[in-house]
């Protein structure tokens, strides 16, 4: 239940990122495409910030500090970013355009989870 919770967040974020910001598309030829479209890239991109953005915080760790933590946008903008690397590998539809839209689609991110982390918690939570 904590991974499929987990998922839809992750899917849901992404989706509202690719409907507020005209830099971050999904294509699919149905509807239903379009929603499996958007989880397999959220679980892609959950398991990237799982995996990949711990250990490139800790190399990161003096320009965090030094920039009193606006580096980890920097970094959560890479996220993205290698997440529609892989999904164009892959050949999914799911692309975007460039740093700047990845910067603001990974603040879309992070305030769109918040959000539906307190509307959906995870099961041990309650």
């Amino acid at each position: 239940m904590k991974f499929l919770t987990w998922l839809v967040v992750n899917a849901l974020a992404l989706g509202a990122a690719a409907w507020l910001l005209d830099g971050i598309t999904v294509t699919g030829t149905s509807d239903t495409d379009t929603v499996l479209t958007l989880l397999v890239v959220g679980a892609i991109f959950g398991l990237i910030t799982s995996f990949v953005r711990p250990v490139v915080r800790l190399l990161s760790l003096p320009l965090i500090v030094l920039t009193l933590g606006l580096m980890l946008l920097v970094i959560n903008a890479l996220m993205l970013l290698l997440t529609s690397a892989i999904a164009d590998g892959v050949d999914l539809g799911f692309h975007v355009d460039g740093f700047w839209t990845a910067l603001w689609g990974s603040i879309v991110i992070s305030i769109a989870s918040i959000i539906l982390e307190a509307i959906f918690p995870h099961p041990e939570s309650r």
